[in-house]
C-alpha cells in the first residue's frame, strides 16, 4: 500500500541555506538536502484504488500564488527530549491555511479521514535517536535562531510516497500539481 504525503517544494537556494543549518550538533541524523520539502498534509498508507482517486481529486484544488520564507528553528516536542528538529515557515499573506483546506476538502470528498491534529508549517531537518544534551541543543539553536531564508514563491504542490528504510525514509514525486492552472502532470 502507497505511504502517502502532499508538499510544497523548496527552491535551490532555500535548500542550500537549510543544509547550512545541518551541522555541529551531534547525534543528529540530518536529512538528505534533496529530499527538504513542507508538508501540507501526512495521508498515510492507503489503498491503490484510493491512491488513484486522490491522485485525480488533487487536481480540482486552485488558489492563487503566494509567498513563503523559512524562519526560525525549533524542536518537536516543544518541551522535554526532543526527537526533530526543524526550521519554521512565514507566511505574510496568511495564505497557507486557504491552501491545506482546499486540499482538505478534496482528500475528505474521496474518503480519507480528516486531519484531526494541528498544522505546524515546518521543514525537517534532521532526527535524534538519542536526544542531544540540553545545553548543546540550546547552544545550537541559540547561535541559529535568526535564520530566515529568502522568500520564494508558491504556486504548485506534489504528492509524494514514502518508502520507509533504517536509514531514513526514501520519498518519491508521483505528481505535481500547479494550483494556479488545477493541473496534474504524474511523474
Amino acid at each position: 500500500m502507497p505511504r502517502l504525503f502532499i508538499a510544497v517544494d523548496l527552491p535551490e537556494n532555500v535548500i542550500a541555506a537549510l543544509d547550512r543549518m545541518c551541522d555541529g550538533l551531534p547525534g543528529a541524523r540530518w536529512s538528505d538536502p534533496a529530499q527538504f520539502h513542507l508538508t501540507l498534509r501526512f495521508i498515510g498508507e492507503v489503498e491503490q484504488g484510493i491512491f488513484y482517486e486522490i491522485g485525480e481529486a488533487l487536481a480540482a484544488v486552485t488558489h492563487p500564488p503566494f509567498e513563503l520564507a523559512l524562519k526560525g528553528l525549533g524542536q518537536f516536542p516543544p518541551r522535554g527530549a526532543p526527537h526533530t528538529l526543524w526550521a519554521g515557515v512565514e507566511d505574510p499573506s496568511g495564505a497557507l491555511p486557504g491552501l491545506r483546506r482546499r486540499i482538505e476538502r478534496e482528500l475528505v470528498e474521496v474518503g480519507v479521514e480528516p486531519e484531526r491534529r494541528k498544522f505546524m508549517a515546518h521543514v525537517t531537518l534532521g532526527r535524534f535517536r538519542v536526544p542531544p544534551p540540553p545545553e548543546r541543543l540550546g547552544s545550537y539553536l541559540f547561535r541559529r535562531n535568526l535564520f530566515r531564508s529568502e522568500r520564494f514563491p508558491v504556486s504548485s504542490f506534489a504528492l509524494y510516497t514514502s518508502r520507509l528504510r533504517p536509514e531514513g525514509s526514501l520519498y518519491a514525486m508521483e505528481a505535481s500539481y500547479d494550483f494556479v492552472a488545477g493541473v496534474a502532470e504524474r511523474v
